[in-house]
């Protein structure tokens, strides 16, 4: 191999590896939110507290036990402590058992301690955790779902919203096939979106699709607007 095809076969493996290493940060960055769901997790069983409770160190089954866990659902604990442990908040040890083996010990960390306590921070993770300011990282799901899933879905909102005339409204971030701007590339989007959206037997909506699914959830109007590039911010009012 001549130095230029050397120098030529380097670099692209150097792309190669940086393309790598940029697609890690995106998953771990969007991952990001898992973190956040395996801590309130977390702070709703009160694991920190059992651990505490265990001398700040407990097996799986000690944890279990602590916060009344059905046996069935110890394997789930199992992979959320391994989650909490790999971001730091837990840390795990292996207890010595016959044989050379051995279960782990998950230990409290400095972030679990300020968990347990007369002055802990349980009671503001858990507010900022509170579905009420988390579930709206969800506006953009209906596509997901079929007209009746969707209805079943939007009825459901629609019973835990006020009456319009107290302010009362659903909020939708997602595509309305036609509007916004209607240039080509824009159409091309919303049209290649709603192909992919397919492979979870999804669907993108035009507004008259829209406007049915609405109208069979019992909502009263709504309002459309294309103010999200390719897609819609869509009030929809009881």
């Amino acid at each position: 191999m001549g130095s230029l095809e050397l120098s030529e076969s380097k670099c692209n493996g150097g792309q190669e590896v940086s393309l790598l290493d940029a697609q890690l940060e995106l998953y771990w960055n969007t991952f990001a939110v898992i973190k956040s769901m395996a801590l309130k997790s977390a702070l709703d069983l009160g694991i920190a507290d059992a651990v505490h409770r265990h001398g700040g160190a407990a097996t799986l089954a000690e944890i279990a036990g602590e916060v009344a866990l059905h046996p069935s659902k110890i394997p789930c604990l199992r992979r959320l402590m391994r989650a909490l442990t790999v971001s730091g908040v837990f840390a795990a040890a292996v207890k010595p058992g016959d044989g050379g083996g051995g279960e782990p010990v998950y230990e409290l960390t400095p972030s679990s301690r300020l968990l347990v306590g007369s002055s802990n921070l349980s009671g503001i993770m858990s507010m900022i955790l509170h579905p009420t300011l988390v579930v709206p990282f969800l506006g953009w799901v209906l596509h997901d779902w079929g007209d009746d899933d969707c209805i079943k879905i939007l009825k459901n909102c629609k019973k835990s919203i006020p009456p319009r005339d107290k302010g009362g409204k659903v909020i939708i971030m997602d595509i309305v096939v036609g509007a916004g701007p209607s240039d080509q590339k824009h159409r091309e989007v919303q049209a290649l979106f709603d192909m992919y959206i397919m492979l979870v037997n999804g669907i993108e909506r035009d507004e008259q699709e829209w406007k049915k699914v609405f109208v069979e959830a019992g909502f009263s109007g709504y309002k459309i607007m294309p103010i999200l590039g390719f897609r819609s911010m869509i009030e929809v009012y009881p």
